[in-house]
């Protein structure tokens, strides 16, 4: 799945010199968190909910006064953009200027990576220069609805069969340790024992489990292992 697939079309967008309220009305219309910002053909900047937070319409400004009178002493620089954050007039004063943008190829686990790691909510899709497309956390959430997995298959299963599902995708699996863990299958229902190193090891184990057609239930009673690795005879220091 690529930028393409989910991105949100076509982009709504602003000038420099949109209203800061025109600007908040459009996301409002749409449903959108966030707007971007075009000067002639070239991304600007961007509008998110998190740059209207701080309003002195909603009294929701930041006061400078509320702080430590020696944090003042070297927040000036602070205190002025928050007066600019919470009065200007245009978008130019209060858009974020570094805007991450992606291609339409990118794929979607890298995206993701993105937003991850500078911590963003959604960033422009471009094509030759030009914005195609946006795509937003609530873009993911669309695309994991429209393409879930059907409702598992009605009709009976043979517990061999779901015994030999599950044992493919655990053994394929880093965290699984098929010399300490045994799997059966009676009824439909997962039965788990042996040892874990944690019960770290019990949730993912369960899941892979709920993922397979025709199981019923799962019920894991393996013990938690404890390594006597480097400790004396009899396992007290």
């Amino acid at each position: 799945m690529r930028a393409r697939d989910i991105m949100t079309t076509p982009v709504i967008s602003v000038t420099p010199d949109t209203a800061v309220l025109q600007a908040a009305a459009l996301m409002v219309e749409h449903r959108i968190n966030a707007i971007v910002v075009i000067s002639g053909n070239a991304i600007v900047g961007i509008v998110s909910e998190a740059n209207l937070l701080h309003r002195y319409e909603l009294g929701t400004q930041r006061d400078p006064a509320a702080r430590p009178w020696w944090r003042r002493l070297f927040d000036s620089d602070a205190a002025a953009w928050s007066y600019v954050e919470a009065h200007a007039m245009k978008v130019r004063d209060i858009m974020t200027p570094q805007v991450f943008t992606i291609e339409e190829d990118t794929p979607a686990v890298d995206i993701a990576a993105l937003f991850e790691q500078h911590k963003i909510k959604q960033a422009p899709v471009v094509k030759a220069g030009s914005v195609v497309g946006i795509v937003s956390r609530a873009d993911f959430v669309r695309a994991l609805v429209a393409r879930a997995k059907p409702g598992q298959e009605t009709h009976a299963k043979s517990d061999a069969a779901i015994q030999r599902a599950l044992l493919a995708e655990l053994e394929s699996q880093s965290w699984w340790h098929s010399d300490r863990s045994n799997v059966s299958v009676s009824g439909g229902v997962v039965h788990y024992s042996g040892q874990v190193s944690s019960q770290d090891e019990m949730a993912p184990a369960r899941v892979a489990a709920e993922n397979i057609a025709g199981v019923r239930s799962v019920e894991d009673s393996r013990t938690v292992s404890i390594p006597t690795a480097g400790y004396p005879a009899g396992g007290y220091l």
